[in-house]
């Protein structure tokens, strides 16, 4: 197995061991293995791809990308294990193709798994094999990840009428509201109402600004609370955060807009009355 990155030397040991296993588990299957060949494929599953079958890499490598990125490469002497999981869905599947062909042997996955169950020895190399396996891709999802993001959240509640943010102060944490709903107020007037899921307190964190409103328990609410510290490392390494944070920000723009609107009518209403008077 190859990788675009750097490799630790356990990965290297875990790899050598797991070559040893596949040849050890092959050298007692009972089964004419099946020649194919691969032209290179770009995208998707090379033709004839069958997720029933195990394949043995003869020649060549195979790129395994999933989420439209090649995540390894299987070499000579490396076994392609489908992975059944996602395969009927598209945005949930990993695919199978060569950069520049490969020679593979095929092997009926029902019938390869009947001769590893009918013998005890058989059954522990296979057992020894796919924990070898967790173990490499375990070593190989730490070396892609770009940010070592240890976040320690907390949890609260606050009950109806507690202040969970006050307006002025330095922000501590960002927080996401779990349940209940939270009264959004600046110098005293509400301005808009916090729901289940939302994220909050975002902006003074990201501005490093003193708060800009005080938000109040409405309901009794549950909170997760992250250090404004770790919080802008999060936003970095996890693009769903960064998407709700925008949807929660946009969501407080149009509320804090009708309120204003709301106001201005109210208040020509008043002006209106006066004169009138």
């Amino acid at each position: 197995m190859l990788a675009s990155v750097e490799l630790p030397d356990d990965f290297k040991l875990l790899n050598q061991q797991y070559r040893g296993l596949v040849q050890a588990l092959l050298a007692d299957i009972e089964l004419l293995p099946i020649r194919v060949e691969v032209a290179p494929t770009l995208s998707g599953n090379f033709r004839g791809f069958d997720p029933a079958k195990f394949y043995l890499v003869a020649s060549g490598t195979v790129t395994v990308r999933y989420s439209d990125r090649a995540v390894y490469l299987l070499e000579e002497g490396d076994i392609l294990l489908p992975d059944v999981t996602g395969s009927r869905d598209p945005d949930a599947a990993v695919f199978y193709g060569s950069e520049a062909g490969a020679s593979l042997n095929s092997f009926s996955a029902l019938e390869f798994m009947q001769q590893v169950f009918a013998r005890p020895s058989m059954t522990k190399l296979w057992t020894r094999l796919l924990v070898t396996y967790s173990g490499m891709l375990l070593r190989l999802t730490a070396m892609h990840t770009q940010v070592d993001v240890v976040t320690t959240p907390g949890f609260a509640l606050y009950e109806p009428g507690e202040v969970i943010i006050t307006q002025g102060e330095r922000a501590q944490f960002v927080f996401n509201l779990t349940s209940g709903l939270a009264d959004v107020m600046v110098d005293g007037v509400p301005v808009g109402i916090i729901s289940p899921g939302e994220i909050f307190g975002a902006m003074a964190a990201l501005t490093h600004a003193d708060r800009s409103a005080t938000v109040r328990a409405r309901s009794r609410c549950s909170v997760v609370k992250v250090p404004t510290s770790q919080f802008t490392e999060l936003i970095k390494s996890n693009p769903a955060t960064i998407q709700a944070l925008l949807t929660d920000m946009a969501n407080s723009i149009v509320s804090l807009n009708e309120q204003v609107v709301q106001q201005r009518v109210g208040s020509n209403s008043d002006t209106q009355g006066g004169d009138e008077a």
